[in-house]
């Protein structure tokens, strides 16, 4: 091959050949440019460098095979490292699983141990009772039960629950948790059980059965919950919403219920059924004086008096105020007769003492009987309140049946007391005046003043039609005030005409009395009309400042200092005591007409009469007579010293024209056997 030839084999020449660089060398020689330029020819390479050649080849070769030993062994480990990497990710996984594993079961620990820490200091009873055998024996209870039943754990175990509830087996619940463990089902049932003690517990019990792997049920769990408290808050309602606060007696709610189921059963056994309505004679007094805490200890003892007397199918209500209504059916052993309201009467007239002062309280009754008066209840309670009515009418403690004719006396009050709220406006009222006569004298000393009621439909209403309604009512009060400025203003025009020393009575109500400017509204009426005191006397009855001695004499002193003059009416019906009677400030004593009545027929009356008039005497008092009607009577208390008389045998009570007229014609007591003076 050519040397110069351009390429070997399809690769350029170079690749094979050396080239070696030609030596050029320039100078100068004799003025002239000479070059010489020194060149080989190009050599095959491997001519003189075969050891290299070989080396070379034995260096790639190596080379090669170092590097595929290289790749072996990379790849190699690249198998492992990934069988490493996968390797170690499933161990990974495998620690997660088991770190889960591990967490889950210490989770599940952790809840059971909470759950029961929770059933340990849960505030309920937890109760765990055998599937198995007949008796469902308790394994398990915890802190609670014991707290609640007072039961011990060991007390416990391996009983029946039925001791829970000793012998008050009539339960409605026990039937329904027998069955829930026959049919092996949940159920609720709220239960009476007893404490260890004996005290009762009312509990709400739930009952659950507890399956095993295979779905049989192993055990029983009860979750017990105290609800005495919620029972005894649930009583405290039906208690206000039915029964009457302060005396525990039945409301007007559960009287009617009660009232319904009776008429209903005698309806059906055609039995009759007595109402009775009770209304309490004088309790108002009590209240005005006392204050009306007495006036509660009253009528609780009242209603515990009425509940000693009744029988337990009997019911007592209480419909407000000291009124009261019994209903009374019959029984198929007894009867109804009016013994039964004696008792009630009797035991309610009790003496009671209250913050040291005794009482006397009488009840005036009203009976309406089913059918024959009504067959509603509304309608027998109220039939029962106008007979009521009638008893207070007819002079109080006594009791009286309903009548049809009763009704209209009660549409003719309602009527009255309609119009008697409006008379004082009308100027309706009017004052009688009667004469007091002085038994040596025969003179006119004194007059008492009387009220009338001019109605401008009725006529002349007389004093027994109103004043015991206007005593109900309250309207005493305005009407007491009345009559006392009225016989003020009456009382100074005679004291302006000369009758110096005529004295005008006027009487004080029970609510008048317990006034708290009783006094003040005396002296502001003496005032407006410029009366002499000593011209007014104030009479009061002998019950009345008996009801609170202490008191009575305090205002009684508290009037004296007014300068007016102070009686005490109706002597002798009373109850006062000498000792009581030395210490009010009074001036005259006024014998009860009951007694003058009687006083020439009735030694036990005339010696009454003559005993009164000593006493006041003694005390250095006067006495008036009252309800002086013939000459019999007359006769007998000039000869035992009578100072005084007042009464039909001189004169009726008469107007203040009347009365006028008299004082100006001096009109004195006349006698047939007087001899001229």
């Amino acid at each position: 091959m050519p040397i110069d030839s351009p390429s070997v084999m399809g690769l350029p020449t170079w690749l094979f050949y050396d080239h070696p660089e030609a030596y050029v060398r320039a100078f100068d020689v004799a003025g002239k440019k000479w070059s010489i330029v020194v060149s080989t020819a190009p050599h095959f390479f491997i001519g003189g460098n075969d050891n290299a050649l070989w080396a070379l080849l034995v260096g790639v070769l190596f080379s090669f095979g170092a590097a595929g030993y290289l790749q072996m062994i990379v790849t190699r480990s690249r198998r492992i490292q990934m069988l490493v990497d996968e390797r170690t990710m499933q161990l990974r996984t495998a620690n997660q699983d088991l770190v889960a594993d591990i967490a889950a079961r210490k989770h599940a620990e952790q809840e059971l141990q909470l759950r029961d820490r929770a059933i340990e200091a849960s505030a309920n009873a937890i109760i765990i009772t055998s599937a198995e055998g007949p008796d469902y024996g308790i394994e398990y209870v915890n802190p609670a039960f014991e707290r609640i039943t007072g039961y011990a754990e060991e007390e416990a175990l391996g009983r029946n629950i039925d001791f829970l509830w000793q012998r008050d087996s009539e339960q409605p619940g026990i039937e329904e948790l027998r069955a829930c463990l026959q049919e092996q089902r949940e159920g609720q049932a709220v239960m009476r059980n007893y404490r260890k003690d004996g005290t009762l517990l009312w509990s709400d019990m739930y009952i659950a059965p507890v399956r095993d792997d295979y779905g049989r049920v192993s055990h029983y769990v009860i979750a017990q919950y105290d609800i005495t408290a919620t029972k005894r808050y649930e009583s405290e309602l039906e208690f206000q919403t039915n029964r009457d606060s302060l005396t525990g007696l039945a409301n007007r709610t559960l009287l009617r219920d009660r009232l319904s189921q009776a008429i209903s059963y005698a309806y059906r056994y055609n039995h009759p059924i007595w109402v009775l309505f009770i209304d309490l004679d004088r309790f108002k007094f009590v209240n005005d004086t006392l204050g009306h805490q007495a006036g509660d200890i009253l009528l609780k003892a009242v209603a515990s008096r009425m509940n000693s007397v009744v029988r337990d199918t009997d019911t007592i209500s209480r419909m407000g105020g000291d009124e009261f209504v019994v209903v009374l059916p019959e029984r198929t052993d007894s009867g109804l007769s009016t013994s039964i309201v004696r008792r009630l009467m009797d035991a309610i007239a009790q003496p009671l003492t209250i913050e040291g002062h005794e009482f006397f309280i009488s009840s005036s009754v009203g009976v309406s009987v089913y059918p024959a008066d009504g067959v509603e209840p509304e309608t027998l309670i109220k039939h029962a309140d106008i007979a009521m009515y009638r008893a207070k009418e007819t002079g109080r403690n006594n009791f009286q049946f309903y009548t049809s004719e009763m009704n209209e006396r009660a549409l003719e009050r309602l009527r009255i007391e309609g119009d008697l709220r409006l008379a004082i406006e009308r100027d309706e009222f009017l004052l009688y005046y009667q004469p007091q006569v002085d038994l040596v004298s025969k003179k006119i000393i004194g007059v008492e003043a009387l009220i009338r009621w001019q109605h401008p439909e009725l006529g002349m209403v007389p004093p027994a039609r109103f004043i015991s309604l206007a005593e109900e009512t309250g309207l005493i009060v305005p009407i007491g005030n009345w009559v006392i400025r009225e016989a003020c203003r009456q009382s100074k025009v005679w004291q302006d005409e000369g009758f110096i020393g005529l004295r005008t009575a006027v009487n004080l109500s029970a609510r008048q009395f317990a006034q708290q400017n009783l006094v003040q509204s005396i002296q502001d009426a003496l005032t407006a009309t410029s009366l002499l005191p000593a011209s007014l006397e104030i009479e009061l009855t002998e019950s009345l400042v008996m009801a609170d001695v202490e008191q009575a004499i305090g205002i009684l002193r508290d009037m004296k200092t007014l300068g007016v003059q102070l009686s005490i009416d109706d002597f002798g019906t009373g109850y006062s005591s000498l000792s009581y009677l030395k210490r009010f400030p009074i001036d005259v004593l006024k014998i009860d007409r009951s007694f003058v009545n009687d006083i020439t027929t009735d030694p036990d009356d005339a010696a009454i009469v003559t005993s009164i008039i000593s006493l006041a005497h003694s005390l250095r008092l006067s006495v008036i007579a009252e309800g002086v009607e013939t000459r019999e009577q007359l006769d007998y208390l000039q000869q035992h010293g009578c100072d005084q008389i007042q009464g039909y045998f001189f004169s009726r009570p008469v107007t203040a024209e009347v009365m006028t007229q008299m004082l100006r014609d001096g009109t004195r007591l006349q006698l047939t056997d007087d001899q001229p003076a």
